[in-house]
């Protein structure tokens, strides 16, 4: 009996993913790598035929969209996700969420675990960062020996990393806006620099390789030419420092000088992007389609 009580319990927990886009289909092919049995469910085929088959996985990750519009952050897509979980699962959002948010979904479920786990993925090297993260952080929204089982749990499924941390959630969701919002203020200072460079009659490549060279500076978005433009754009960076900005404003709302700080960073992303017609189509989708109207507006004020 004890053997086979032992046994039982050293199974692999079947994981589910919830979201078949950059982020779930990459951490499900590193689970199935690593031998785990997955079940996956989108909207696109073929995995629309899984939609109650994901009610049997043990851990399901939550991979959806969290889009900000000009209406504010909308966590309705990960709401929905979280439902489809099983009764008594353990549902995981990696999702970006805004702090507070997974607290707000567990009360929504509360016949399931709902835990926060942020995820760090670039869509260039998504499958190399699935496989090789540099932290796993799982968020409580309860602080209980049962919600901490939970956590041990997914750590154990997640791969080897040289940091990890259980942690209250509202801390796991500061912890990736902490990181998208580094990101784009370095785009922001760097482009700043650029143009002082340029105007100066500086090397900008000469400034650069000194940059990459220097181990007190971090350089992943130091290079004020990115891609098909400048600015920092992409699916994550343009919506959540508009999310943050938003966040920050609503929770502090006597401190002015962050705000506009916040404020003047975020227009200098928008001047950038808007001059370099570089994804136009997601900055309207977070500011509406009046953002260039309105910009190319206050630009010629400007002058």
């Amino acid at each position: 009996m004890a053997k086979k009580t032992a046994a039982k319990s050293s199974k692999k927990p079947l994981i589910g993913f919830i979201g078949q886009g950059f982020v779930g289909k990459n951490y499900a092919d590193d689970m199935e790598r690593r031998g785990y049995a997955t079940i996956r469910y989108a909207l696109e085929e073929p995995y629309r035929s899984n939609k109650e088959k994901i009610k049997e996985a043990d851990i399901v990750f939550v991979c959806v969209p969290t889009p900000t519009n000009p209406k504010g952050f909308d966590s309705s897509i990960v709401e929905a996700g979280v439902g489809l979980a099983g009764k008594g699962k353990i549902a995981v959002i990696k999702s970006t969420l805004l702090p507070g948010t997974t607290e707000r979904v567990q009360k929504k479920y509360p016949d399931r675990i709902v835990l926060c786990s942020p995820e760090f993925l670039s869509v260039a090297t998504a499958a190399w960062d699935a496989a090789h993260p540099f932290s796993n952080i799982v968020g409580l929204p309860v602080d209980n020996a049962k919600y901490r089982a939970a956590a041990e749990k997914v750590h154990s499924v997640l791969p080897q990393v040289p940091f990890s941390v259980t942690t209250k959630s509202v801390e796991a969701e500061i912890i990736k806006y902490a990181h998208n919002g580094s990101g784009y203020v370095q785009v922001i200072l760097f482009n700043i620099m650029y143009d002082l460079a340029e105007k100066m009659g500086a090397d900008w490549d000469v400034i650069q390789r000194a940059i990459e060279a220097d181990p007190m500076v971090s350089n992943r978005y130091a290079k004020p030419l990115h891609k098909s433009g400048r600015g920092a754009g992409g699916f994550c960076f343009i919506k959540d420092f508009a999310a943050l900005r938003t966040l920050y404003e609503k929770n502090l709302p006597h401190d002015t000088v962050g705000s506009a700080a916040l404020r003047a960073i975020e227009h200098k992303n928008i001047d950038l992007l808007l001059q370099t017609n570089k994804d136009i189509e997601l900055l309207q989708g977070v500011y509406g389609p009046g953002v260039v109207t309105h910009h190319a507006h206050k630009g010629k004020s400007r002058r």
